[in-house]
């Protein structure tokens, strides 16, 4: 059974940084895409990112420029970089398969401040 586990969530100001990790374990990573997602408050989750196996990248519009998504087959471990953060990507982030295939983690809360 695949295990996600989020880290590197957090309280920043608006314009700060921050870097998210996502270790998978139990599936055969290095042959899956893999999405960062995130639910805001009141909103349904949504797709922030995603990483092909030879690593190509995708970016949901909202985050294009600002956010990095990259991936360490060799620590089955996905990380996004975060910069320029505004207080409207505050939510709760996940990954995920992409499409959604496994069992959701517990994600990690990021919190911007105005």
């Amino acid at each position: 059974q695949v295990q996600l586990v989020e880290s590197g969530g957090g309280l920043v100001q608006a314009g700060g940084s921050l870097r998210l990790s996502c270790a998978v374990s139990g599936s055969t990573f290095s042959i899956n895409t893999i999405g960062w997602y995130r639910r805001a408050p009141g909103k349904q989750r949504e797709l922030v990112a995603n990483i092909t196996p030879g690593g190509s990248t995708n970016y949901a519009g909202s985050v294009k420029g600002r956010f990095t998504i990259s991936r360490d087959n060799a620590k089955n471990t996905v990380y996004l970089q975060m910069n320029s953060l505004k207080p409207e990507d505050t939510a709760v982030y996940y990954c995920n398969a992409y499409p959604v295939s496994w069992t959701w983690g517990r994600g990690t809360q990021v919190t911007v401040s105005s």
